[in-house]
């Protein structure tokens, strides 16, 4: 998996560089003209006429060279040569004008690219389906398009104009040489080559090694979240872990730094080649513009204006071999960042337009089949479920049973493999999920700790008045807690942040049922609401829960059985099916999982 893509990168020659450059040019433009037109219009149009100028002062040094060249005394020779000294000096005040305002253009388009490729990745991201994240596969290309890719998105529009703005400036001199003597151009050609193979075959290397080292970095990275968060802050000390996690983070250091070392010693062997060879070309250059001196090809003032023609395309040549190196380095991480967001758009679930119901009279999961990505066996085997409406229905089973999988796809977040899932007659496959999404709320023991205040972390970006998010907060028990807070709903919930305040588990839990309850969806589905309760909190929670449902369906999910003894039906979930299914009493008569499991708990209770 570290080495996917490398057969393939070193395949790659300079010729099929050569040829990928324009499409890459083609996204940066593309992706310029979306962040700005008129800043795209400028940089470019105006890196154009500073190359028309660049041509025009050329060609206006011949006329000076023949003035002072030509015979007679010297302060004629000097008047004689004013009028084209002056057209130099204004073509090259022009052209520092216009250059300055094209790069003035371009500093402002990039920051305006960056936000572009930012949208579209967290939009593509907070999008795609939630079983994608279950794939590892998925989460190298997302490390590829958020380390590099993302960030290369403005330095490709900055090498691609800058790629353009030398290939003018080249443009020019090479054209002035051919006007001057056809030979010097394909000589200067020759001079530059070697410098283009070894720039392209230095980025080829970086880009293979950066690739095959993107699981080291998303490794070094996890570690030293571990070893700096606060979140695991106190278990780091409370077990002694700093010196295996030390450990473990110098390895992998260890692994990225010796490939780095690495690469840098082939790319300064191969830099080394091309410089060599670079220099050997341009000694060339030289050579032939001497002998066509010497043979009296050209006149002295023409041989002089080629040497400034050399110059400044050698020069013009050495900034597109660098903005061209940079454009295709960047270029690669680009490509990431655009292909996963291409794949993700267009691999993701099928366009559903149906409404979903308002409201039902009963759920209904037929037959129902799901896998994780690379799992050996399902999680769900033909799971039968019915949900009616105000009921309290329960999933208990051992862990890994399917209980957490089986409500995911029940409230839309996981689409299954086989059978169907419906709300009376409407098929979830038919439906938009995200308006599904809209009627259903999810109370869940993994709930995230919003860095938002104590409002935004029930109110989840709905809007629904002061009243409803009182009432949710007094059902779940909420109001306690920020009442307690220093500045009440708008305290931050975050102490990593000035004035934030922390809460305990058992308040968190209190602040994510409440935001389950402020959606007031037809369906709720609590997955282990009580975990982070004592017993007296979780018995006034469920109290809440069923003399608060006003009508609501609500899927319960638990571990602790005493509180589901009152629910109007239990499903007993084995090995990713439905093996037991009835009210409390019905399957402790049947003495089955449901009576094996309850009465161990209950015996732990007893017990003294």
């Amino acid at each position: 998996m570290w080495h996917t893509h490398d057969d393939t990168m070193r395949n790659i020659g300079f010729f099929t560089i050569a040829r990928r450059l324009p499409a890459l040019i083609m996204q940066a433009v593309r992706m310029a003209w979306e962040a700005s037109r008129r800043d795209t219009v400028a940089t470019i149009g105006l890196s154009l006429l500073a190359g028309v100028f660049t041509a025009f002062g050329l060609l206006a040094t011949t006329g000076v060279l023949q003035a002072l060249l030509a015979a007679g005394p010297t302060p004629e020779r000097v008047r004689a040569a004013l009028p084209a000294l002056l057209a130099v000096g204004a073509a090259a005040s022009v052209r520092a004008t216009l250059q300055a305002g094209a790069n003035w253009a371009q500093n402002r388009l990039e920051p305006q690219v960056s936000r572009i490729a930012e949208k579209r990745l967290y939009g593509v991201t907070s999008d795609v389906e939630l079983i994608r994240f279950d794939d590892s596969d998925f989460h190298d290309t997302l490390q590829r398009a958020r380390t590099r890719g993302v960030e290369s998105s403005d330095a490709v529009v900055g090498s691609a104009i800058d790629v353009l703005a030398a290939a003018i400036g080249l443009g020019a001199a090479a054209g002035v040489l051919g006007v001057l003597h056809p030979v010097l151009l394909p000589l200067l050609v020759v001079a530059v080559l070697p410098d283009a193979w070894s720039t392209v075959r230095a980025a080829r290397m970086r880009y293979t090694t950066m690739l095959s080292l993107i699981p080291t970095y998303r490794r070094k990275w996890i570690i030293s979240e571990l070893l700096a968060m606060r979140s695991t802050a106190a278990e780091v000390r409370s077990f002694t872990m700093r010196g295996f996690l030390l450990r473990v983070y110098d390895r992998v250091a260890r692994t990225q730094q010796a490939a780095l070392i690495a690469l840098a010693r082939r790319q300064t062997f191969a830099r080394l080649i091309g410089e060599a060879l670079g220099g050997l070309g341009t000694a060339l250059v030289y050579i032939a513009l001497g002998l066509l001196l010497a043979l009296g090809a050209v006149p002295l003032a023409v041989a002089g204006t080629a040497v400034l023609a050399i110059r400044s395309g050698q020069s013009s040549l050495s900034n597109l071999l660098y903005a061209v190196n940079r454009l295709y380095e960047n270029g690669l991480y680009f490509t990431d960042f655009v292909d996963f967001c291409a794949s993700a758009e267009t691999e993701g679930a099928p366009e559903r337009r149906d409404l979903p119901p308002e409201t039902f009279e009963q759920i209904t999961a037929e037959d129902v089949m799901f896998s994780y990505p690379g799992a050996e066996t399902p999680a769900l085997r033909g799971v039968s479920i019915r949900l009616d409406r105000g009921e309290v229905v329960a999933l208990v089973g051992e862990n890994g049973s399917g209980k957490t999988t089986l409500s995911r796809i029940l409230a839309g977040l996981y689409a299954p493999d086989g059978g169907r899932v419906l709300w009376d007659a409407t098929d979830l496959r038919d439906v938009d999920p995200h308006l599904l999404r809209e009627r259903i709320a999810v109370i869940a023991q993994d709930h995230s700790h919003w860095p938002l205040s104590a409002r935004h972390n029930i109110t989840m970006g709905t809007e629904k008045g002061e009243d409803a998010l009182r009432r949710a907060a007094e059902v779940a028990g909420a109001d306690e807690v920020v009442a307690g807070l220093p500045h009440g709903y708008r305290t931050l919930l975050d102490k990593r942040f000035k004035e934030g305040h922390e809460l305990s588990g058992g308040q968190w839990q209190r602040i994510a049922v409440a935001r389950g309850f402020h959606r007031d969806a037809p369906l709720l589905i609590c997955d282990e609401p009580t975990a982070a309760l004592d017993a007296r909190a979780e018995h006034a929670l469920f109290d809440r829960i069923r003399r608060h449902s006003n009508g609501r369906t609500v899927l319960l999910i638990t571990h602790r059985l005493a509180s589901v003894r009152y629910a109007d039906r239990i499903y007993v979930l084995d090995r990713g099916k439905v093996a037991e299914h009835g009210t409390h009493d019905e399957l402790m008569a049947i003495s089955g999982i449901y009576a094996e499991l309850y009465n161990l708990q209950a015996e732990a209770y007893r017990a003294t």
